[in-house]
């Protein structure tokens, strides 16, 4: 078991664990626990009762956060002609086809969050598959990462929109922003990725599908939120809840 130090103690004593907190509430009790010098990320992790062993109860999508991430996103992508000069137009931070993909098998170059595929590329980028799909980086027509559009993949990758999909556990993990947010920018990102967890709930999706949700600083403990009310935060709007 992992130890901690004295400042991740006192800030778990800060804690009720077995309470759920408000939505707002338990993003304030996050922004307060901040212990470390530079800004950490604030993290999202839903827990769903989906069967992710089954192929239509997997959850898989993007979402464009109202407020960005609050750090750059670096984008590598995979294109050739006039498609890679479009891409390097839209401020992709490395192009490339075959020469890419032997710089990441080879060097173990992964210095990116987002990689995107025009079509054609994917003959090559799915000899990675391997190396970037453990690391939830590989592209996927999806979730827009595989498109002839690549202009608009990267604009929108730069400006917040992040993929989300449960892992083995059938647990939803997302950055929702940094420490240094504004509460209800928090919020926001927060009732945002909510919103789109409910629409994206899978038809094959039995009994109850939001088990849990807790928000965390990168290094610190986590706060549970009421799932129940989940419905609240939607209906009544941010605002109400905060």
């Amino acid at each position: 078991m992992a130890k901690h130090g004295k400042t991740y103690l006192d800030a778990k004593q800060r804690i009720d664990r077995e309470h759920e907190y408000q939505p707002a509430e338990a993003i304030g009790l996050v922004k307060g626990l901040q212990r470390t010098k530079f800004d950490e990320s604030i993290e999202l992790h839903v827990r769903t009762g989906l069967n992710v062993r089954h192929a239509d109860e997997q959850l898989r999508g993007t979402i464009a956060l109202p407020h960005g991430l609050g750090k750059e996103v670096k984008i590598a992508v995979f294109a050739q002609g006039d498609k890679a000069r479009e891409a390097e137009e839209a401020g992709a931070d490395v192009v490339g086809a075959e020469d890419l993909a032997k710089r990441i098998q080879e060097e173990d170059f992964m210095d990116f969050d987002v990689a995107i595929a025009t079509p054609d590329m994917m003959p090559i980028v799915g000899r990675l598959g391997r190396i970037l799909g453990p690391a939830g980086k590989m592209p996927n027509p999806k979730v827009g990462t595989v498109t002839m559009d690549v202009a608009k993949a990267v604009e929108e990758s730069k400006s917040g929109k992040i993929e989300y999909r449960t892992d083995r556990t059938a647990i939803v993990h997302l950055v929702i922003g940094k420490a240094s947010f504004e509460e209800r920018a928090l919020l926001e990102n927060y009732a945002a990725v909510v919103e789109e967890l409910v629409r994206a709930k899978p038809a094959a999706a039995k009994g109850r599908y939001i088990r849990s949700i807790t928000v965390a600083p990168t290094m610190g403990p986590g706060v549970k939120i009421d799932p129940s009310r989940t419905r609240d935060i939607l209906e009544e709007g941010v605002a109400a809840a905060a």
